[in-house]
């Protein structure tokens, strides 16, 4: 089985994942520049200072930034800052949703590793929904898929519909 790993250029990752990466760095960047800049200005910036509101520029990032999810070898991966979680796709046994507000895709396999996924990472990248979908099948061929086959049917009719909205959208005929 070939294992491709999360800076393989065939991994399927998220398209925002970079722009919100970003986002993350800049508004950390943002919030230790200007406090120090007004530490600095109000004359009371000393190097402890300096160094506090740096920390809590890496604090602010550390929260900031989104979980990266990649998906490949029958794997589907999401990296937090703490943590990393793995589940087998190809080898899932139950699918369910979890909270009103914000939605999570919560993925369990046969060997008892869980993985919770928000659905607007599913929905900005058609390659990762593609490759949880094909999973979710292999799963359901194999036996193992117990529960949650009518929540992945409802998310992919969602999410195509969703897609085709865009295009349409795009095309201008909509």
């Amino acid at each position: 089985m070939e294992r491709i790993t999360a800076w393989s250029a065939r991994t399927p990752r998220g398209r925002r994942q970079g722009a919100n990466a970003r986002w993350a760095v800049c508004i950390a960047l943002a919030f230790a520049g200007v406090t120090t800049l007004l530490d600095w200005a109000s004359g009371g910036l000393t190097v402890a200072r300096a160094d506090l509101w740096a920390l809590l520029g890496v604090a602010a990032f550390t929260v900031l930034r989104p979980p990266r999810v990649t998906a490949g070898g029958g794997r589907l991966t999401v990296r937090g800052f703490v943590r990393v979680r793995r589940v087998r796709i190809d080898a899932l046994a139950g699918v369910w949703l979890d909270g009103r507000i914000a939605t999570r895709l919560i993925l369990w396999d046969v060997h008892g590793r869980r993985v919770a996924l928000d659905l607007r990472a599913l929905a900005a990248d058609p390659v990762l929904w593609h490759e949880l979908e094909t999973g979710a099948r292999r799963s359901l061929e194999r036996g193992t898929l117990r529960h949650g086959t009518e929540i992945l049917r409802l998310l992919g009719r969602d999410l195509d519909d969703t897609a085709a909205r865009g295009i349409l959208g795009a095309s201008g005929l909509e």
